[in-house]
């Protein structure tokens, strides 16, 4: 599906830089000035409207959030919503995943969360997937050491490469569900995303995986 280009987005964006950044670099290793108290940093890559991000910000206060967002339409999207419920500890960034080397420092980040990320499900576009290797090796820079890497989804073969992609890497498994809402006692503090949402109604198992690095 072709996403729609909203034409203000960019002029938004900028017009709102307390909230939302789209040049991180220049914030490279100083990350904590960005908010307005200096706490574990938390990100989400590939936020889309922000729904998620937003939430885990309003439940876990003493923590603070980036949602990360390639595309300005989308990010448009949850910068409105913190515009209209401003949060202290939720910020936003316009980002390549591939770039996040040279936006954070080593051990700038405690946990990392993909949710429902671009399975790319062609062979010759494995690369682009945010559990390949490549990847990996810049979440391990970045995370602090035993960092957290959390990741859901819906998509079956993106959950399995995933898993043996993390198992080559040697990173180690701290949960694996099959099943998320089949046991979502066991989670109380699962904050689901729109894609979550609509997926579990559907039917669809949810699949869970927490690994650190």
């Amino acid at each position: 599906m072709r996403l729609k280009k909203i034409p203000r987005a960019s002029e938004y964006i900028e017009q709102h830089p307390k909230l939302a950044v789209t040049c991180g670099q220049t914030l490279q290793g100083n990350w904590q000035s960005f908010f307005e108290k200096s706490q574990p940093l938390h990100i989400e890559i590939g936020m889309g409207k922000g729904g998620f991000v937003n939430s885990m910000a309003n439940l876990n206060p003493a923590t603070n959030f980036i949602g990360i967002e390639l595309y300005d339409s989308v990010l448009l999207r949850a910068l409105e919503k913190l515009v209209a419920n401003p949060l202290p500890n939720l910020r936003l960034l316009q980002a390549d995943a591939a770039d996040l080397a040279t936006i954070f420092t080593e051990n700038e980040i405690s946990k990392i969360y993909l949710n429902f990320s671009d399975p790319w499900p062609k062979t010759r576009h494995a690369k682009r997937r945010l559990t390949h290797e490549r990847f990996l090796h810049i979440y391990q820079q970045i995370l602090v050491n035993n960092g957290e890497l959390q990741l859901k989804t819906d998509n079956r073969s993106l959950f399995e490469y995933s898993v043996l992609t993390f198992n080559h890497f040697g990173i180690k498994f701290s949960d694996i569900s099959l099943d998320l809402h089949a046991n979502i006692a066991a989670y109380p503090d699962n904050v689901m995303t729109e894609y979550e949402q609509k997926f579990s109604a559907l039917g669809h198992p949810i699949y869970l995986l927490k690994a650190n690095l």
